[in-house]
């Protein structure tokens, strides 16, 4: 009663066969650097800038068709640069405050910035697991 099946989907990766990959380099890294450290927008910007040279120096390269994206962000300050319309008089609790590390104070975050992705390149080198991702693709 029926075709015996089993050794057909013994293969670990069936579509193995009919995706060939990218071209040679072509992949993507994506790196977030979230902190809570009281940052401006454009601090931010410039750790999302320092993510590249972590990578460098593990010896990770962008190519042509990599679609590298970096991104940073802060908690602090929450609602400091909200966008809502002030409403009645103001007063002296109307205005906002926001604190900030100075500029000059900035180079231990971007070293430690750069040390955060070259540790996170080597830990998915080291103490990866293997994953298998949509249409069959695997890391």
């Amino acid at each position: 009663a029926g075709a015996p099946l089993g050794n057909e989907l013994a293969d670990d990766n069936p579509m193995e066969a009919y995706f060939s990959g990218g071209p040679t380099g072509a992949g993507s890294c994506i790196g977030i650097v979230a902190t809570d450290a009281p940052l401006l927008p454009g601090q931010c910007k410039a750790l999302a800038r320092r993510v590249p040279l972590g990578l460098a120096r593990t010896g990770t390269t962008g190519s042509h068709f990599s679609g590298d994206i970096f991104l940073a962000f802060s908690t602090a300050n929450r609602d400091a640069l909200n966008g809502r319309f002030p409403r009645g008089p103001a007063t002296e609790h109307s205005y906002g405050h926001m604190d900030f590390i100075p500029w000059g104070r900035m180079d231990d975050f971007y070293a430690a910035v750069v040390q955060a992705a070259e540790e996170a390149v080597l830990n998915a080198l080291v103490a990866n697991s293997d994953m298998i991702g949509r249409d069959g693709n695997r890391t």
